[in-house]
């Protein structure tokens, strides 16, 4: 009979939970988590813990938290654990000194079907590029970006409702059961990777960091491109337009649906009924918003948004 490995698991966000946590519910020695360092975050600039760290607490694991990773006295500290196995889940880019130390080597866990989808917001990415399926793979780390031999993959519908969150929430329990039958497999030796060999296909699809330009609507877009940018933008970090006005108010729309036809307003022209609907004319028809926020006030459903706005005849979103 096989022994479990020891593990040391990296990560920082709330999607790198669900898969510490499996670990932990099947009886793997975790020999300490490493995490993001404390940073202070909101208005009150108050010091957040991670997600991750704040589960680590409650379950009494060692915590290490290095401003940087090839520092000496960390990787000693890796060393003298001795673990045989990292695993990576939503953390930075590990230098070579830190993930080859391990036995039994060091894989990450990434929310796409590699070799599409490498970089920072896969998520985001496959929705608002209108990809009807999706998925998560493991791979064992090497020198550059989400390119290591893979182990597993498991895919995922992304249904015509998912945005960003919900797309989020269904890979994170997606991605620690395929976390969890990847250790399982390397327990057991049984391992078959696969590389990835199309680097250079022209075709390949990449999920950049997402910066603000980015996420600001260009309402001359066809109706599905622009409902495929908010929802894979939604809740965070947000697709966005500015309110023409003496203020140039900026406006986060959250949810939206579409309809076609043809019309004679100007794009961007919004047309409400100040009551129950907005409506942003654009070239093929018009989008409907459910939910906004202005700048500076709280995220609403267009009912209750209207219940404290109302907008002037000759408005535009720009």
């Amino acid at each position: 009979m096989t022994s479990k490995p020891s593990i040391i698991f990296m990560g920082t966000p709330e999607f790198a939970v669900p898969s510490l946590k499996i670990l932990l519910d099947n009886d793997y020695e975790i020999k300490a988590v490493v995490t993001a360092v404390d940073k202070p975050a909101g208005r009150g600039r108050n010091i957040i813990s991670s997600d991750i760290k704040k589960f680590a607490l409650e379950n009494n694991l060692l915590i290490l938290q290095p401003e940087k990773l090839k520092d000496i006295n960390f990787i000693n500290t890796l060393k003298e654990l001795n673990a045989d196995l990292f695993i990576v889940v939503a953390f930075r880019m590990l230098p070579k000194e830190v993930w080859q130390l391990p036995r039994l080597g060091t894989f990450n866990l990434h929310s796409s079907l590699l070799p599409d989808y490498r970089g920072a917001a896969p998520i985001n990415h496959a929705i608002i590029n209108g990809e009807k399926v999706t998925g998560v793979t493991t791979f064992f780390i090497n020198e550059n970006i989400d390119t290591g031999n893979i182990i597993l993959q498991q895919k995922c519908e992304i249904s015509h409702d998912d945005n960003a969150g919900t797309l989020h929430d269904k890979l994170k329990n997606l991605g620690a059961e395929l976390l969890l039958r990847t250790v399982k497999n390397i327990e057991k030796g049984n391992i078959k990777t696969l590389e990835q060999n199309n680097l250079n296909n022209p075709d390949l699809k990449y999920a950049s960091k997402i910066d603000k330009e980015f996420c600001r609507i260009n309402w001359t877009d066809k109706p599905k491109k622009i409902h495929n940018l908010i929802r894979g933008l939604s809740p965070y970090p947000s697709a966005f337009t500015v309110l023409k006005d003496d203020e140039n108010n900026i406006i986060k729309i959250y949810q939206a649906y579409f309809t076609e036809g043809s019309h004679e307003y100007e794009t961007g022209k919004v047309i409400s009924d100040n009551k129950t609907f907005i409506k942003v004319a654009i070239p093929e028809g018009y989008i409907y918003i459910d939910e906004l926020q202005m700048s500076g006030k709280k995220r609403l459903t267009t009912k209750d948004f209207l219940n404290g706005y109302n907008f002037k005849e000759n408005t535009y979103f720009i």
